[in-house]
């Protein structure tokens, strides 16, 4: 038996390992397939949300504190860049050389930030990150000498061909989302990613177990933000443009938690296959439609079909689905639990006979 067990975690290995050299495959030579600069501009937004729904997951997924507020990181890191450019008179490609500045700047906003908002708990916190938000937002309208009021701020001319230009974003994007999605998939099993579980199933428990809770969560989160404020720079490379309504759009977060619940809070693959789905639909109803509050319409009406009737995400739920179906209904029995079964029914079996020869 456990040589059978070894056998079927070993086709899993490597089902699983095939499936992901096919999916890089097909990321890779996507622009090939599907040449159209239309479909590549839904796949670089597609991307671009990828990444940091990947890296909002890695802190609000893991440790249970869900963030309003991640949308100060990704326009912190916009406004790094466009004012370093501006100053430094950087043109070019050379500006790609600012982008550690902006991971730079989120990782720096997200220290005092952190400090401040994970002293308190749950409906608190969220409140907190919110607050925040808009002061940066506010900061952005009236600090005309550094980010250029309601006009906002233009990015460098890049010296790119038209048909072209949606191509190196998209492996540039592409870059971003894998670097994201590997590091939430080393944390989620190391013990750092178990300390943030930990605190998420019962933080004061966490504590008394001696967990370091504002440590941890403090890490968390700036490497969260780090993330954010590094893919806030390549989308403002790529927009050429940024404005305090859409540097910090509430909209923003709204859409990270509702691709994450889509999917699936805290898994790997939950947020990433709500950014899949999302933001695509969500960008093909703003082209369709001229009434540009209808995608926020759905997007709300969405989210409550999400929280009345697949409120574990599309990824835990469907791993169950699967369960039941090879099951029949039955509950599944561990082959360890078999094994320690087994000697109980012989003696059980056995029992009767040795009673009889007496």
């Amino acid at each position: 038996m456990t040589g059978r067990v070894t056998s079927t975690v070993s086709r899993q290995r490597a089902a699983a390992i095939l499936g992901l050299v096919v999916l890089a495959v097909v990321a890779i030579v996507f622009p090939l397939l599907f040449p159209s600069p239309v479909v590549t501009n839904y796949a670089v937004y597609a991307l671009i949300f990828v990444a940091v729904v990947s890296a909002w997951n890695m802190f609000s997924g893991f440790s249970g504190y869900i963030s309003l507020g991640h949308a100060v990181f990704f326009g912190s890191g916009a406004y790094a860049v466009g004012i370093a450019a501006k100053d430094w008179h950087i043109t070019g490609v050379g500006v790609f050389a600012l982008l550690p500045l902006a991971a730079a700047v989120g990782a720096a906003i997200a220290v005092p930030f952190g400090l401040v908002a994970l002293r308190v708990r749950r409906h608190t916190f969220i409140v907190i990150t919110i607050a925040v938000f808009f002061i940066f937002q506010l900061m952005a309208y009236n600090l005309n000498s550094f980010t250029g009021g309601t006009i906002g701020m233009s990015a460098p001319f890049l010296p790119w061909s038209p048909t072209s230009f949606n191509d190196h974003f998209y492996y540039i994007t592409l870059g971003c989302a894998v670097i994201a999605i590997v590091m939430a998939a080393l944390i989620r099993p190391s013990r750092f990613g178990l300390q943030l579980r930990a605190i998420r199933d019962d933080e004061d428990r966490a504590r008394g177990l001696g967990v370091q809770a504002m440590r941890v969560k403090l890490t968390a989160f700036v490497l969260s933000a780090t993330i954010t404020g590094l893919v806030g720079g390549v989308w403002f490379l790529y927009l050429t443009q940024v404005l305090p309504p859409s540097g910090f759009d509430p909209l923003f977060d709204l859409s990270l938690v509702l691709m994450a619940f889509l999917g699936g809070l805290g898994t790997i693959s939950g947020p990433i296959i709500g950014a899949l789905i999302i933001e695509p639909g969500q960008l093909y109803l703003t082209i369709k439609y001229t009434n540009g509050y209808l995608s926020e319409i759905l997007l709300g009406a969405l989210f409550l079909v999400i929280v009345l009737f697949v409120p574990r995400g599309l990824v835990p739920t469907g791993g169950e689905w699967v369960r039941r179906l090879r099951t029949r209904g039955r509950p599944a029995v561990t082959p360890v639990q078999a094994q320690a079964q087994a000697p109980a029914r012989a003696e059980a079996s056995d029992a009767p006979a040795k009673g009889a020869k007496r």
